[in-house]
């Protein structure tokens, strides 16, 4: 099993009752009775032997296929189990919002901060909220200079804006209109962050019919009791399954007594971890990581390449051209993993169209891109096998977009190394500065296999 990272959790304290961790926890295993949660006596959750905090450990050996815990749905917290779900459900319109979140966020808002809370008991595992660590409450100054190039701080800019927006422009007038419900010097903008940073990093998102995977909105997030105790590594051994009336957690494979049972959140990079769930797994153990080509670095690498000014036009005639296919887009990135590109479709016709010389564009683009391709079909496919046969302009291209976003970091990859292999210096680092690291040395390590392939 794969070193697993923790995302903070810490026994609450401020707007909750101090309650010592121990009554804490029987408190809310007595309250998972109540709700008709039924956890396996094979399985119980201890703070000993976790990564850190609480989790879920085996009491016996288990086999794959095993029922670890089952969920009611009216045990789930959500918008349609909340206290105030009829109000909710007649400001539907008002509600709605890019991130498809806030009817959430309300519940939670109301129900945290009410005495007499159906979920107290099941709030007194969460975690204080003042010292949840997810890079959006780092300061400006060291989210830039640990995370400069990984792709977060972006991500959390955008965040913040929605947020704020989400905040003043939703969430103040609906609290306004029911005074008897909120009041906006306890519901606070830091609050209402804290929940979002929370519904990132504990909520689940049950996944569509594959057959409504196209046409319908994702499923809102909801609040699943016992599930978010569970940690996350890419190599798990249990899984959430959904059916009508409960929610099962599952194992995938056979686990040792005395052994942590492990969810997983997706498969996910380490930078969208590290930004989710303020955590990131040491590496090797991610093989779900990824680094990211930003297309407009590709259009820079292809501009760097030409060396006349028709030269410099034919490469903004292709790249506008690519736009119009909806292959590229001025904020998309290409997706590079450990053994293959994610985003192959798009990445293949960039580099493509942007190799062609003007002649060969001209009747491309007059065939609106879609002639009969005559080459072999294996060079579109972008993995570790076949990168290294890829046409010698295509791997230029390819090089020198991979070079460009190495530029981007503000530290090399030796650097990086040196750190990671000397355990006394690496131990003295904060948690912050450790994760940061785990981030940015997965990225390099895949940019520099994707030079060695291109070169």
């Amino acid at each position: 099993m794969a070193t697993a990272a923790k995302r903070p959790k810490v026994a609450a304290g401020g707007s909750l009752a101090e309650d010592g961790s121990a009554d804490a926890l029987s408190g809310f295993l007595d309250w998972c009775e109540k709700v008709g949660l039924e956890l396996s006596p094979k399985v119980y959750v201890s703070k000993e032997g976790t990564v850190s905090d609480y989790g879920l450990l085996a009491r016996e050996d288990l086999q794959m296929g095993e029922v670890l815990f089952t969920i009611p749905r009216a045990a789930l917290l959500s918008q349609h189990t909340t206290s105030i779900r009829s109000l909710l459900e007649k400001d539907q319109a008002s509600l709605e919002s890019q991130s498809g979140w806030v009817p959430l966020l309300l519940s939670l808002l109301h129900e945290y901060t009410a005495s007499n809370s159906h979920w107290r008991p099941y709030f007194s595992l969460w975690p204080d909220f003042s010292r949840m660590d997810h890079p959006m409450f780092w300061p400006e100054e060291e989210r830039v200079r640990l995370l400069q190039g990984t792709g977060i701080l972006e991500a959390v800019d955008k965040d913040l804006a929605n947020i704020q927006l989400e905040y003043t422009s939703i969430i103040l007038p609906f609290m306004e209109s029911h005074l008897d419900l909120f009041d906006p010097k306890l519901h606070t903008p830091e609050l209402y962050r804290r929940l979002v940073a929370f519904v990132m990093a504990y909520s689940f998102q049950e996944p569509l019919d594959e057959e409504d995977e196209d046409e319908k909105e994702p499923n809102p997030p909801m609040m699943v009791p016992m599930a978010d105790i569970l940690n996350h590594v890419a190599n798990h051994n249990a899984n959430l399954e959904y059916s009508l009336e409960c929610l099962k957690m599952v194992t995938t494979q056979p686990i040792s007594k005395g052994q942590e049972i492990f969810n997983t959140y997706g498969q996910m990079a380490n930078w969208q971890l590290m930004h989710m769930y303020g955590f990131a797994e040491p590496y090797p153990g991610n093989t779900d990581d990824t680094a990211d080509i930003q297309m407009v670095t590709v259009r820079r690498a292809a501009l760097q390449g030409a060396s006349t000014e028709a030269e410099r036009q034919l490469v903004s005639e292709q790249w506008d051209f690519l736009c119009q296919l909806e292959m590229v887009g001025e904020e998309g990135a290409f997706v590079i993993g450990w053994e293959e590109v994610l985003t192959e479709e798009e990445l293949s016709m960039t580099l493509k169209v942007l190799c062609m010389a003007a002649e060969e564009f001209k009747e491309f683009k007059e065939q609106e891109g879609w002639e009969e391709d005559t080459e072999d079909e294996e060079s579109f496919t972008l993995s570790n096998e076949t990168i290294p046969r890829l046409k010698a302009s295509w791997k230029k291209l390819l090089h020198d977009s991979a070079l460009l976003t190495l530029e981007s970091y503000s530290s090399d990859l030796k650097a990086e190394q040196d750190l990671l292999n000397d355990k006394v210096i690496y131990g003295k680092l904060s948690q912050r500065e450790q994760q940061a690291l785990q981030v940015r040395y997965g990225q390099k390590r895949i940019l520099h296999q994707l030079l060695e392939l291109a070169s």
